[in-house]
């Protein structure tokens, strides 16, 4: 059976059905829980007993992923998404990006748009919290999954569209801090059920309106694949973080073949002052006061990664 793990600016604790036992341990990062897991196994056991537990909702959760440590993103790895984007989902490679781990913030912490940026876009993506040294060079099977991924965690990979297109700057459009809302829970997963991750279902809304609801099962390159293609040349350490990817129904999709057709016709410049005036007009991107609501689970509720609410502020 999985195990919940939250984390509070005092203590690790371990939660279910809404209420949470504190973990005996001196582990200040992910990575050091993830070595005292016999703490966390007896902290699950005193939610069982007779002590009642301290209810979730008087908890100022942080992210269950301590920084700094690695956050690694893959490009395009739904079948949803690469339509939206205008690709052939078969065509496709495994590509990755870095975001600063800086950009990590909390389950309900505000995110915060830069004063330049005018297109603020959303995508909730799985997080693959690593348990495990992944050196360069291996091969991960499905099989070999409970060895080098510790855990489950809903994060939102919030990108500057205007800054990413014009500049074709991944790292810093994704890089501000709040950019990367992570938790509210670890979800630590046991060996067998690894086989359900193609049943977790990831749903984001904004201001209560379904706008992105796929299953894993969307996805291009499943997990193992990834870790596989990121070892060609990254290393990933316990603690590190990898994303894999959002499914469709981003604010940001690509434009229709004959406008993508003229639009190469046009001086650079001009091309992208066109293109980032139609898109200021798209009612999608995020705006001051939204709220975004991001939760993946599966339909039985078996696995449950929490829900997190995250406010937009307009710097």
């Amino acid at each position: 059976m999985s195990l919940n793990v939250l984390r509070t600016a005092e203590s690790w604790w371990v939660e279910e059905g809404g209420r949470a036992v504190a973990v005996g341990t001196a582990a200040r990062t992910t990575a050091e829980l993830l070595t005292d897991r016999p703490a966390v196994t007896e902290a699950a056991r005193g939610l069982g007993s007779n002590a009642p537990g301290v209810p979730v909702t008087e908890l100022a959760l942080l992210s269950p992923v301590t920084t700094p440590c690695r956050v690694v993103a893959q490009m395009v790895n739904y079948r949803s998404h690469a339509r939206d984007s205008g690709f052939d989902p078969a065509g496709v490679p495994i590509t990755f990006f870095r975001k600063a781990s800086g950009s990590v913030s909390g389950p309900a912490g505000t995110i915060v748009r830069p004063p330049h940026v005018r297109l603020l876009d959303y995508e909730i993506e799985l997080g693959l919290v690593m348990g495990a040294r992944l050196p360069v060079g291996a091969t991960v099977t499905d099989a070999d999954l409970p060895t080098y991924v510790a855990g489950l965690v809903v994060a939102n990979d919030v990108s500057a569209r205007d800054v990413q297109l014009t500049k074709t700057q991944f790292y810093e459009s994704k890089s501000y801090p709040t950019f990367t809302p992570v938790g509210p829970r670890l979800v630590l997963l046991e060996p067998g059920e690894f086989a359900r991750l193609t049943d977790l279902r990831l749903q984001l809304s904004v201001n209560q309106v379904l706008r992105q609801d796929r299953t894993v099962a969307d996805m291009i390159a499943p997990p193992a694949a990834s870790l596989t293609a990121l070892a060609r040349f990254q290393p990933m350490e316990p603690g590190d973080l990898l994303l894999t990817g959002t499914p469709g129904g981003t604010a940001l999709k690509a434009p229709p073949k004959p406008v993508e057709l003229i639009g190469g016709l046009l001086p650079p410049a001009l091309k992208w002052r066109i293109f980032l005036g139609r898109q200021a007009r798209v009612p999608a991107y995020l705006r001051d006061g939204d709220l975004v609501t991001a939760r993946i689970a599966t339909g039985d509720g078996a696995i449950d990664l929490g829900c997190q609410r995250t406010p937009v502020r307009h710097a």
